[in-house]
């Protein structure tokens, strides 16, 4: 069995998958080396996504021959044949960093517990597999004139008079996944800051 590679996020992940997406760009580049697995969930939060943990990433379980088990397998003594992935992609915060008092305040999620949401996130991979690989990605900075555009175009009147996201808020929950990924020693993807180098 390959090793699996798996990409853990919202919309942006969900979409990774997309023709030219940077998912398949893993798929080509791991073709017959790793697995790329997707569990991208549009519209999903950190908050929303500790409620998939259990059911995307068992914990597991050594048995005395040295075969993995969740716990729940162990509960009702069946064999399991699948293993935790070998690297996880956490790619969270788009919908975290919505505006609180904005058409999207559903999707808020306050920046100290989008950060403490992250963290018991890695916690529990890692206690799925000490050896597993965690990155920590942001999110990328938003085009509010676009988003605003788009609205219109979809809505007319009835757009939103304000942005439901900004950039600045954005890079708000950007800079605490960075400093979270520092804190635990993790690698981190600051696609905010990257994609701001380059125009266009």
């Amino acid at each position: 069995m390959r090793p699996q590679i798996v990409l853990f996020g919202d919309s942006i992940t969900q979409q990774s998958f997309n023709s030219r997406g940077w998912g398949v760009a893993l798929i080509d580049t791991y073709a017959r080396k790793a697995d790329i697995v997707l569990h991208g969930y549009g519209g999903y939060t950190s908050r929303l996504a500790l409620f998939l943990l259990q059911y995307l990433f068992p914990l597991w379980l050594k048995t005395k021959a040295g075969k993995l088990w969740s716990r729940a397998q162990v509960l009702v003594n069946k064999k399991c044949s699948k293993k935790p992935p070998t690297a996880t992609t956490i790619f969270f915060g788009a919908n975290d960093a919505a505006l609180a008092g904005r058409t999207n305040e559903r999707q808020h999620v306050p920046v100290e517990e989008y950060k403490d949401n992250l963290r018991r996130i890695v916690h529990h991979l890692k206690e799925c597999s000490s050896t597993m690989l965690v990155v920590l990605i942001t999110q990328p900075p938003v085009d509010e004139e676009g988003r605003m555009q788009y609205a219109k175009s979809v809505y007319g009147e009835k757009a939103m008079e304000q942005p439901e996201r900004t950039s600045e808020m954005s890079g708000v929950y950007a800079s605490q996944c960075v400093e979270l990924a520092r804190e635990l020693v993790l690698p981190s993807i600051n696609l905010w800051a990257k994609m701001q180098e380059t125009e266009g």
